[in-house]
């Protein structure tokens, strides 16, 4: 008889505790309605048991999207209307985008494409333990704008050629040879993966909330499109790319400086490959016709008649890779990821938006604002210090996409209260949602697979993602308001 797999009971004994005490024991606020107060109760207990791993992630929020429904929270009058709230984030197209998205990078992994651009880079820039470094780098800005997975793109398509290189060089934990060049290029590998997150909405799966979140607090006023974050990210961004790899060289330099054996072996790895097939080159069309529809190239050139909702193209490139063969319908079948995704981004998303629309997060955010007002300060150092309390508030989650659910709304529209241009305020959290990753080895799903391998120390880690940390925030800040500042956004 098979065992029961059952939630973690201590976990799950703290969110049913958490949300009983907000539900029945701490009095509603002044200013805060009590269905309001009820659907935080629930969220609450949905992010402790996210950050507690009591449940997997999509089982928690089935049982959250039940909840809402069975309380009526949303709407206690009509139970059938409570229903179609707590089920109205399977409908937000942006959900969509990046669901269809992690559907389509399944190809990059099953015909190959990923590794074969990778080792072409390594064999392009191999000639020093630098010079790999920027290799594995460019692999991953590649592939990134179509990997909504950070966690496939940084540990299952990059990670296993940056073992294949420190093994050929005798670099490995088992033999205490990590300082070679493993510690160093495991450290890299890691690092740039906040870095590319932060680059596309369609880099990592929280950023789309981040979308969503601004534009509900907004009223649509501010909708930031893909084109407008990746502009906004790229030169801010590229620097960054381009100064961690030295940073963390000098922080941890590694033993080898010259790699001439890393040409070979990318040579070597390419030969299995073999020459490029059919199925990669339809996969490599396809993600540039989807590049260039979300940047809005048809449109720049044809007109805007002819550009298309990015959820249509992702969906239109997933159309063209089902129709060539390329991908078959038992791959989307089995793209755990995307469908997990769908239905813990839905609960996270509809519960989100509910406390916007009963108010609650209006109220938290004056709550906020209000002890910020008193210290007296001027808009610019009340943003810093929103900011700053967000990005290393990532040292108590588990979970970007809680972090974000749980802070970014209360933030945004307290700053926005504060008096900070709305655009900026929205970059300056959007962004630091994806480089807070850098922070430690449970801050995301890619940490835990580098970090497992071996290759560093957890006070290496941590050092190097707090240094990492204070060299991303200045280079956001300063190289990003010089830039903003040409876009208008500033």
């Amino acid at each position: 008889m098979q065992n029961l797999i059952l939630p973690k009971p201590l976990p799950s004994a703290v969110v049913v505790a958490i949300i009983l005490i907000i539900w029945f024991v701490i009095p509603v606020p002044a200013g805060v309605s009590p269905n309001a107060w009820h659907l935080f109760a629930l969220f609450t207990g949905t992010i402790a048991g996210i950050i507690g791993k009591a449940m997997p992630l999509g089982s928690l929020s089935v049982i959250a999207i039940a909840l809402v429904a069975f309380t009526g929270v949303t709407n206690p009058t009509k139970p059938a209307a409570a229903v179609v709230d707590s089920l109205s984030g399977f409908a937000n197209p942006l959900i969509w985008l990046i669901v269809v998205a992690v559907m389509v990078a399944l190809a990059v992994t099953k015909t190959g494409l990923g590794r074969r651009i990778g080792y072409h880079f390594i064999k392009l820039l191999g000639q020093r333990t630098l010079g790999v470094a920027y290799g594995l780098v460019l692999s991953e800005l590649v592939i990134a704008p179509v990997t909504p997975s950070n966690t496939a793109r940084g540990g299952a398509v990059i990670h296993p050629i940056m073992r294949s290189i420190a093994d050929s060089f005798g670099s490995s934990p088992e033999l205490g040879t990590s300082k070679k060049i493993g510690r160093y290029l495991a450290l890299v590998n890691y690092n740039m993966n906040p870095i590319t997150s932060a680059m596309f909405i369609t880099a990592t799966a929280p950023n789309p909330l981040c979308v969503s979140l601004i534009a509900q607090a907004t009223n649509s006023s501010i909708s930031i499109t893909w084109s407008q974050w990746a502009l906004a990210a790229l030169l801010p961004c590229l620097v960054m790319l381009l100064v961690m790899p030295l940073v963390l060289y000098v922080l941890y330099p590694p033993e080898i400086k010259r790699t001439p054996g890393a040409r070979d072996l990318a040579e070597r790895e390419l030969a299995k490959l073999g020459p490029i097939k059919l199925p990669e080159i339809i996969t490599a069309i396809v993600l540039v016709l989807m590049l260039a529809v979300w940047a809005g190239v048809p449109a720049w050139l044809i007109g805007p008649a002819y550009g298309l909702d990015p959820t249509t193209t992702a969906l239109v490139g997933l159309a063209l890779l089902l129709i060539t063969g390329v991908l078959e319908w038992e791959d989307i079948l089995k793209a755990k990821s995307a469908w997990d995704t769908l239905t813990w981004f839905a609960a996270l998303v509809m519960m989100a938006a509910f406390l916007g629309n009963l108010g609650f997060t209006k109220w938290f955010s004056v709550t906020i604002q209000g002890g910020i007002t008193h210290m007296g300060l001027d808009w610019k150092t009340a943003t810093a210090i929103l900011v700053l309390v967000y990005f290393y508030a990532h040292y108590f989650f588990a979970s970007t996409t809680a972090h974000v659910t749980a802070m970014f709304a209360a933030f945004f529209a307290a700053g926005i209260a504060l008096g900070t241009p709305p655009m900026l305020l929205g970059l300056l959290l959007a962004y630091s949602s994806s480089l807070n990753m850098s922070l430690t080895h449970y801050a995301t799903g890619t940490a835990p697979i580098i970090f497992g391998s071996g290759y560093t120390t957890l006070n290496e880690w941590w050092i190097a993602g707090f240094v990492m940390s204070i060299v991303n925030i200045l280079l956001l800040v300063t190289v990003g308001w010089v830039w903003w500042s040409l876009l208008g956004y500033v």
